[in-house]
């Protein structure tokens, strides 16, 4: 029987062997799921926003009106910069290559020499926001993004950024609150239609403060120091 000795350096060796031999097995399968999970991500991922040409041909696509008639965004004008504000003057105007229309596709059209975020509150519509309270002292301003109305011609950008007031409403009227107020206060009426909860509650099982709180809120609502709780304003 032949004996086979085992050598403690050759064992070294050998663990070493399969360890690097485990680790690029390893390296392998981890490179080939990265692989995978890329191709998919590939796959199933979509434009998450389209590009502005095709925003505009949507915007200027078929529809058979008069070239002179499409929106500001569908023309490219010349302006004079070197105009006197308020006054009006010919814009040279021509129709872009995604505009789609009938007649003339190059004409002139009046403007006013004046910036587009210098145009009236009716020439221009705003994002509106609700994020602020109408009724604080002093009144709170919030700015947002505004576009000027299709048929306005103004010099610069169409999109701009515009402090405005907070002054939204949600439909509460000063009127119902007020007739709340004088017949049904002392039961908190009036302030669970203003959405002040737990002062309703409060005025509810209070007897309306024994008839004070009652008074003191018709007064307070009467000159509309009391308002929505959630910071609108009476329509």
């Amino acid at each position: 029987m032949r004996v086979v000795r085992i050598n403690s350096r050759n064992v070294i060796f050998l663990f070493i062997a399969l360890l690097s031999t485990s680790a690029e097995e390893t390296h392998t399968g981890h490179d080939t799921l990265s692989a995978f999970t890329l191709k998919e991500a590939n796959v199933n991922t979509t434009p998450a926003y389209s590009s502005k040409k095709e925003e505009l041909t949507g915007l200027c696509g078929p529809s058979g009106i008069p070239c002179i008639e499409l929106s500001g965004e569908c023309l490219k004008c010349i302006f004079n910069y070197s105009c006197v504000y308020g006054a009006v003057y010919d814009a040279q105007c021509s129709v872009m290559e995604h505009g789609d229309c009938i007649r003339k596709k190059t004409f002139q059209k009046k403007y006013m020499c004046r910036y587009c975020y210098q145009t009236d509150h009716w020439e221009h519509q705003c994002h509106q926001k609700n994020s602020c309270s109408s009724v604080a002292s002093p009144q709170q301003y919030y700015r947002t993004n505004c576009t000027v109305n299709d048929d306005v011609l103004c010099l610069g950008r169409r999109k701009f950024m515009k402090n405005l007031p907070c002054n939204w409403t949600v439909g509460y009227r000063w009127s119902t609150a007020l007739i709340f107020s004088i017949t049904l206060g002392g039961f908190g009426a009036d302030r669970f239609y203003l959405g002040h909860l737990q002062e309703g509650i409060g005025k509810l099982f209070s007897f309306g403060g024994l008839g004070v709180w009652t008074l003191i809120d018709v007064i307070l609502i009467s000159m509309r120091y009391l308002g929505p709780a959630d910071g609108s304003l009476y329509i």
